[in-house]
């Protein structure tokens, strides 16, 4: 049980290699050992495909026959784009399968297992469960509630502000903060942020990281009535990383058309402006399964009023700049401290001079 534990560490180490390139599909990883040996290693490819399970297999040839299969997620089951790798599993030979968790997708939900079974391969199912659920909670909030994970990211102060009153920010952290915050991006399949903060800030919200250009994920901003400048840099990249404005039905969407910008009109509103829980549902039902929340304290506000926050990853400069200064979050009108929103923080890292803070919800 505890070598069954540890190779499968090893898959999931490989699968989050695949976080922010797979969407829609999940990222998995899968180890194959003989006699001890690992003699194969896949991890899903960019686009979502090859699978894991393929990756693997060819790595290990013949050397699969009688082999263990360590795979992070049940091995699909039905014909795609490929064949089923629950099949390719089969063909291969190997004797014996471990899997961390199921596959909620309809498509899969426990075919794969039975498929496994059916050919006399032994399986063993929930061996790091927890770990590959936590790896894959973007795809599988996606396959249940048809929207993905949320992750909120915050650059402040040490009393929480995100500015000086008249609105200088740059820069509330160090270099170390910043770059991770660009792993950050690469590891999400998309980035989303308010038409206020292209209004102020003129972002790129791109990767910056040497070797990792090519890996910025999609951009998605809320702007109710597009009041996104033609000129910014958001829709000045727009052909080189997707960009996508959430914005009423009413708007008039072919200017930015003309650039390449994709405009996608939301139906729900909220006090007259895009309603997030449906902006959210049309990104998923765009494939995105991760989304990195970068926004100034009006969208962070609603998106937490709305309990649409899933993690927060939380940067903290060791500094102070007073109770005149913006607030990275804003009312949200709790009457009780028991209706406060709760989290577990996951992990502290240290950052230079700065701090980053992750957190989780109680339960997706």
């Amino acid at each position: 049980m505890q070598d069954d534990l540890w190779h499968m560490r090893t898959a999931l180490g490989l699968a989050r290699r695949g976080l922010g390139r797979v969407a829609p599909n999940p990222a998995v990883g899968c180890v194959i050992v003989k006699e001890g040996r690992v003699v194969g290693r896949g991890w899903t490819q960019p686009g979502g495909r090859p699978h894991a399970e393929t990756e693997a297999l060819a790595q290990a040839g013949d050397a699969a026959k009688g082999a263990t299969a360590y795979v992070s997620l049940e091995p699909c089951a039905h014909h795609g784009e490929t064949p089923p790798c629950a099949e390719a599993l089969i063909n291969a030979g190997i004797s014996r399968c471990v899997v961390a968790t199921r596959d909620p997708d309809p498509r899969v939900s426990g075919a794969g297992i039975a498929m496994l079974k059916g050919a006399g391969i032994e399986v063993h199912e929930d061996i790091g469960q927890a770990e590959a659920e936590a790896l894959n909670a973007g795809f599988l909030m996606r396959i249940r509630s048809g929207r993905p994970i949320v992750t909120l990211k915050l650059a402040t102060t040490l009393d929480g502000k995100i500015a000086t009153a008249n609105g200088h920010s740059q820069w509330i952290t160090g270099p170390d903060a910043r770059r991770y915050g660009h792993l950050l991006r690469v590891q999400h399949d998309a980035i989303l942020t308010g038409v206020g903060t292209v209004l102020a800030d003129d972002p790129m919200l791109d990767c910056r990281i040497a070797g990792l250009e090519h890996a910025s994920p999609s951009r998605f901003v809320v702007d109710s009535s597009l009041r996104t400048p033609l000129a910014s840099q958001l829709v000045e990249t727009s052909n080189a990383v997707s960009t996508t404005l959430l914005t009423l039905a009413s708007s008039d969407p072919s200017p930015f058309e003309a650039k390449g910008v994709t405009v996608l009109h939301i139906n729900d509103t909220e006090d007259g402006r895009v309603g997030l829980p449906a902006a959210l549902e049309m990104m998923g039902g765009q494939g995105v399964t991760r989304v990195l929340a970068e926004c100034g304290a009006e969208l962070a506000t609603s998106l937490l009023r709305l309990d649409l926050v899933d993690r927060i990853a939380w940067f903290r400069a060791p500094s102070v700049i007073g109770g005149d200064g913006l607030a990275a979050v804003a009312t949200l009108g709790l009457a009780e401290a028991t209706q406060a929103r709760r989290f577990v923080r996951q992990e502290q890292v240290s950052l230079g001079e700065d701090v980053l803070e992750t957190y989780s919800r109680t339960a997706y």
